[in-house]
Order: C-alpha cells, then sequence, then structure tokens
C-alpha cells in the first residue's frame, strides 16, 4: 500500500508539472501579437530617433536590439545561414577539438548576425518615409502549430505597400520567435546563407575569416 501511494504522489507530481508546462504555453502571447508589439515598441525608439534629428548613435542599435533580442533567434537564424557547415551531422562527425571550435564559430556568428541585422534593421526603418505599419491580422490557426507566419504591410504614401512576412517558430517554453525574412519575395535566410558559402569558397573553407570578414557591406553588395 505504502508503494501505491508513493507511485501516486509521483504521478499526481507529474500531472501537475505537464499541466503547469501546458498552461503557460496557453498563457505566451501569439506570433501575430509579439510581431504586432515588438513592431510598435521599435517604432516608437525610431520616433524618438528622428525627433532628435536622426540619430544613430550605439544607444539608438543598443535600444533595437534589446527590443529584439528576446523575439528574434539570432542563433538560429545564424545556424541555418552557415548550411552545411553546421549542421548536427557536421558536428557530431568532429572530434572534442572540434567540436568546441564549431560551437565557438557559431556563437561569434550568432554575435555577428545579431549586430548586422539589427543595424540594419534600425537604419531602414530610420530612413523609412513611409506614413504607417500594419501588421495583418492571420486567419485561424491550430493553437498546436509550431510555426506561424505573419504579415506585415509598410505603407509609403503614392505605392503599393511593402510586404513583409515573419517566418516565426514556437519554443519549448510555447513563447515564439522570429526564424526568418521575407522581404517583398527575398528570402533573407537564403540570401545571407548564399553570401556565408560564397565567402566560405573565398576563403577555401577557413570559416574563422569568413565570421571575422563578416559585414554589413558584404550583404547589400
Amino acid at each position: 500500500m505504502k508503494r501505491l501511494e508513493q507511485k501516486l504522489v509521483h504521478w499526481i507530481a507529474l500531472l501537475g508539472l505537464v499541466l503547469s508546462a501546458a498552461a503557460g504555453a496557453q498563457s505566451q502571447p501569439s506570433a501575430h501579437q509579439v510581431v504586432s508589439d515588438t513592431t510598435e515598441a521599435v517604432m516608437k525608439v525610431v520616433a524618438e530617433a528622428r525627433e532628435a534629428g536622426g540619430d544613430t548613435s550605439d544607444e539608438y542599435y543598443q535600444q533595437i536590439e534589446m527590443l529584439l533580442d528576446p523575439v528574434v533567434d539570432f542563433r538560429g537564424f545564424a545556424r541555418g545561414v552557415m548550411g552545411p557547415y553546421a549542421t548536427s551531422e557536421r558536428y557530431r562527425s568532429l572530434d572534442e577539438v572540434g567540436r568546441e571550435k564549431l560551437a565557438g564559430q557559431l556563437d561569434g556568428f550568432s554575435d555577428r548576425i545579431r549586430d548586422t541585422m539589427v543595424r540594419a534593421y534600425g537604419k531602414g526603418l530610420l530612413a523609412f518615409g513611409g506614413s504607417r505599419i500594419e501588421v495583418t491580422q492571420p486567419a485561424s490557426q491550430d493553437p498546436k502549430a509550431r510555426r506561424s507566419t505573419v504579415q506585415q504591410l509598410i505603407y509609403k504614401e503614392g505605392s503599393p505597400p511593402y510586404v513583409v512576412l515573419y517566418q516565426m517558430g514556437r519554443e519549448r517554453d510555447g513563447s515564439w520567435k522570429l526564424r526568418n525574412m521575407i522581404i517583398e519575395n527575398v528570402n533573407l535566410g537564403e540570401i545571407y546563407r548564399s553570401q556565408f558559402q560564397s565567402a566560405a569558397r573565398k576563403y577555401d573553407g577557413d570559416l574563422d575569416q569568413v565570421i571575422d570578414n563578416w559585414s554589413v557591406v558584404d550583404i547589400e553588395s
């Protein structure tokens, strides 16, 4: 009987953890809400910078980064950009020293990607002279879905709105993070991946050189 009681306590505790995790996931903002709230917060920072005369100081970019960091999977994006150079298969094929080196390269490239994207995004929004930005309401979606695409319309007088698609992924805790962007049918992840592979060929597969020389100029060229 005592063993049965212990088992019951164990299963009740386990059930409590499962229900708690499920409740936490349900309380997380939707992918649409994450994009909408982040857009609103970022545009406030941009508006303040415009009022200050178009300031692009380090403080401005730090404010943008603080808003994007919790909602953008920079490491996952960086791994996708590195493509075959950062796959699980390649990682497992390496010895311990090689694995540590690859992990360090991924960390370094994640930081480089973060800086590149924050500065390109912040500079682009500051230069934007449009009238408004709208995050369109999504159609009904399966609450258990692991992926979601959120559409954003950037309006500018005298021309059709620019269409930006945010490809979102759900984390284990139920929160949503940005995994990729498609701007006017241009897939940012694919563009970056092509740039990375081209640079890897240029530097004969030396990933340290690829990462060290990765810059906004390389991406926009």
